[in-house]
């Protein structure tokens, strides 16, 4: 049975206002309300290892709209940052700082992590996926034009693979493409349906 006729029953609800996780999620064949929480709040503990900051970040997320989930529905949320030499790089807060993000980026592999959580009124499933993304050598101008152009300023890492700096800068990725655009589609998929199938 494919996974959208196991949903007859339920509600996908995602907490999220990124453009990209809802066309991917469409993409996926899946119906759903977008419901948004208080969850301005990324602060995580120092201690945590970058790796496990997303599905930290992602639990947090759920734990502002769980109490208000009912019985038939199924809540998303996530997180995706962008690691590089073991630093976390974040949303920028303005030009300067994504202009020097991509320049530490540029010529170098960094680590795209995703974390998601799926929460029901009596269940939560968390899991991460990480995908490994190698730049080239991006110029001064080529950096410049994409952040005036496309002003990355949602975007973690300061770049959306699926824009114009991503034809031309990205040369391989390692694992999924989806996960670097902000959510790891074929893992959710099996996630999701193994959710469903345990409710």
């Amino acid at each position: 049975m494919l996974l959208k006729d196991k949903l007859s029953h339920y509600s996908l609800v995602l907490a999220s206002k990124s453009p990209r996780r809802q066309q991917l999620l469409v993409e996926l064949g899946l119906s759903f309300e977008v419901r948004i929480g208080d969850t301005d709040d990324e602060s995580f503990p120092s201690t945590l290892l970058p790796p496990d900051v997303p599905s930290y970040l992602a639990q947090k997320k759920a734990s502002v709209l769980a109490d208000g989930l009912s019985p038939h529905e199924i809540l998303i949320t996530s997180d995706t940052i962008v690691i590089c030499d073991n630093q976390i790089l974040g949303k920028p807060s303005s030009r300067s700082e994504a202009i020097s993000t991509l320049k530490m980026l540029s010529g170098k592999p960094h680590v795209v992590v995703t974390g998601v959580s799926l929460t029901s009124v009596d269940k939560q499933k968390t899991f991460s996926v990480s995908t490994k993304v190698y730049f080239r050598n991006l110029t001064p101008e080529e950096i410049e034009f994409y952040v005036d152009t496309y002003k990355p300023f949602d975007k973690a890492g300061s770049y959306g693979v699926q824009e114009w700096i991503g034809y031309v800068g990205v040369e391989r990725i390692e694992g999924s493409y989806f996960n670097v655009m902000g959510l790891p589609v074929q893992v959710l998929y099996h996630e999701l349906t193994h959710f469903v199938d345990s409710l």
